[in-house]
């Protein structure tokens, strides 16, 4: 059976929607508090991988941070940023054995299961 584990911020609505959807759903994933426990560069390029999406589409854009990087930076500088500043990190992922989605809208995850 695929693990499932989500990386989550409870103070976000959708990370908590996403949740309580995938609970509803008898999903019971592993919570991973991304910010208090930041992925490395490597778990972020496997979460990209399974997205099968560029780092461009897991970054909060509207963060000054990201901005300050720009959308045409380099793959390699964007995952080095999110690493060093999880913030940087679009919310809620939820990550089902090899494949991962985010959950905006929260129903979006759904097609992982």
């Amino acid at each position: 059976m695929a693990v499932t584990v989500i990386w989550h911020n409870p103070r976000c609505s959708k990370s908590r929607e996403t949740l309580k959807l995938l609970e509803a759903r008898g999903i019971a994933p592993g919570v991973r508090l991304y910010l208090q426990d930041p992925p490395s560069a490597a778990e972020l390029h496997a979460a990209l991988a399974a997205l099968g999406r560029p780092a461009a589409d897991l970054i909060r854009w509207g963060e000054p941070a990201a901005r300050a990087l720009g959308r045409s930076a380099p793959e390699a500088d964007l995952v080095a940023a999110m690493a060093a500043t999880p913030a940087l990190i679009e919310r809620p992922l939820v990550i089902h054995g090899s494949r991962a989605a985010l959950g905006r809208p929260p129903e979006a995850v759904l097609a992982l299961f």
